[in-house]
């Protein structure tokens, strides 16, 4: 392990230095999609960054235990106020299907959508019906410690009685501590809705709810024919699979508040601990400045980006190209889609997987011993800013930055600018090994145009357009020789005749 890992935590609003639990196995869990709808691009930044922090972690300690869950029941459509018809039963109703046929359909567009994007499966990935029985014993223990209550055969959260008990106590968050809501204004807030009356405070959430007799997805509980929450199965689900208290919670900003700050409450009043010791969520993408919304018709999804099926995309960029233009900015900051942003992604990416190529040719002497002191030492330097970088709050942002500093450098090994025998063996090792590991482990990032064979398209369109110039010049036809090199520079390929020969590479 090279260096501390800091994370910024946002129940303490600060960077902390990350500390797990056991280093053993680290335990991270992430709010997973409810599945009624085609996973939208918001969704799959989300995952896409924690797919590198689970891939980090991996790297970093070895094991991790990474529980990423199914929401298939609970999630109804005025989640503040638990009031709406569940989406999934919505959906099911107008289409005339069965909810689980919802379900399992846009279940498996979702993952083959993270297959797309080069996302590792997660350790464990629970849904909410596959633990009814764990979610009405938390509502049973809830209750007995005196945090629940059931009105009409719904049971719910009394966050008053919660936050008036915790909000004086420094080791336990009270309501609104990682949203930074007061509960006084929620309060003030809320209008009264049809159910509301149930309620003892217009700021409880519920626990359970019984079901209306139109409503298909129920099940039997002490308290009516109902279905639970949409909060409680991620309280469930987490100490279930990673204990009373794990290291790292992840999701979308837009889940701070009601979701996971009712997760926060719900696991402190069953179990008397804080559940989660570092929080992270992250920012929202916006097209060309603006929200992405339907309504906006500024909304796309995965498979039109990737073939260009919109009327705001100019053609369609590949799934590599979309991961790494999430990766090109912090997570916690807004990511901007943009035509001009997309072609920049894709030429950022391309120049990293060109130098993997070129990595993959290039031999050293052997010798152990440095001629080149100073560009010796600025390999190593880079290898030590990637380290250093993705410890800092994982800056995916900045380690990009450094890949592309060294794929300059293996460029310029390879044509021979720099001198790759000037430095030692050991430095070359370590310098190529960062950088496959980085861009391969760490980001998560594949040459596409490889795809599982040794037969690199682009390598072999280039040497045959090479292979006509070289005829041309032969021929002494400057004209097509001039027009293939000039036209290739248009597409960001940079042709360079020396003495050994031509070489070409991505500007």
């Amino acid at each position: 392990m090279r260096g501390e890992l800091k994370i910024y935590n946002t129940l303490t609003r600060q960077k902390e230095v990350f500390e797990p639990i056991d280093k053993s196995c680290v335990g991270l869990y992430v709010c997973g999609p409810t599945v009624y709808s085609d996973v939208h691009l918001g969704n799959c930044r989300t995952f896409t960054f924690f797919d590198v922090v689970y891939r980090y972690l991996k790297f970093r300690y070895g094991k991790v235990r990474y529980v990423r869950n199914i929401t298939d029941v609970g999630h109804l459509e005025d989640e503040e106020r638990s009031e709406g018809e569940d989406k999934i039963a919505k959906k099911a109703r107008l289409q005339q299907l069965e909810p689980m046929e919802v379900v399992q359909h846009y279940t498996n567009g979702f993952h083959d959508v993270m297959r797309q994007f080069n996302a590792l499966p997660p350790s464990i990935e629970p849904t909410a019906t596959g633990h009814i029985v764990e979610q009405i014993k938390m509502i049973e223990e809830i209750i007995a410690n005196g945090f629940g209550y059931e009105s009409n055969g719904s049971v719910y959260f009394d966050v008053q009685k919660y936050h008036d008990t915790f909000k004086n106590d420094t080791n336990l968050p009270a309501y609104g501590k990682l949203s930074g809501k007061v509960l006084e204004d929620l309060k003030a807030g809320s209008r009264e809705l049809d159910g509301q009356s149930e309620k003892r405070n217009s700021a409880d959430f519920a626990l359970w709810k019984a079901a209306q007799p139109e409503h298909i997805m129920r099940w039997d509980s002490p308290w009516s024919v109902g279905f639970p929450g949409w909060h409680l199965e991620c309280s469930v689900m987490s100490t279930k699979y990673l204990g009373e208290t794990f290291d790292i919670h992840g999701g979308g900003m837009d889940l701070k508040f009601p979701h996971h700050e009712s997760e926060i409450a719900q696991s402190v009043a069953c179990c008397g601990k804080s559940p989660v010791r570092y929080w992270i969520h992250t920012n929202m993408l916006t097209v060309n400045g603006t929200k992405m919304s339907k309504s906006l018709g500024n909304s796309f999804l995965p498979h039109e980006l990737f073939a260009g099926d919109h009327e705001l995309l100019d053609k369609g960029y590949s799934p590599m190209t979309v991961r790494f233009f999430f990766l090109s900015a912090h997570y916690s900051s807004e990511v901007d889609f943009s035509n001009k942003a997309l072609r920049q992604a894709e030429k950022g990416y391309k120049k990293l997987t060109n130098a993997m190529d070129y990595l993959a040719k290039l031999e050293h002497n052997g010798a152990k011993k440095a001629k080149n002191e100073t560009e010796d030492a600025a390999l190593l330097q880079l290898c030590e800013k990637c380290y250093e970088h993705i410890n800092d709050d994982f800056n995916t942002a900045l380690v990009i930055a450094d890949l592309h500093e060294m794929a300059s450098k293996i460029n310029a090994f390879f044509n021979k600018q720099l001198d790759l025998n000037g430095i030692s063996k050991s430095t070359f090792e370590a310098f190529a090994k960062t950088f496959k590991d980085f861009i391969t482990e760490v980001l998560g990032l594949k040459n596409e145009a490889v795809e599982g064979n040794s037969n690199n398209l682009a390598d072999g369109l280039m040497d045959l357009i090479l292979e006509v110039r070289s005829e041309a010049r032969s021929k002494k036809d400057w004209g097509t020789s001039d027009l293939i090199r000039n036209q290739l520079k248009a597409l960001n390929v940079v042709v360079k005749d020396g003495k050994d020969g031509t070489t070409w590479s991505v500007d």
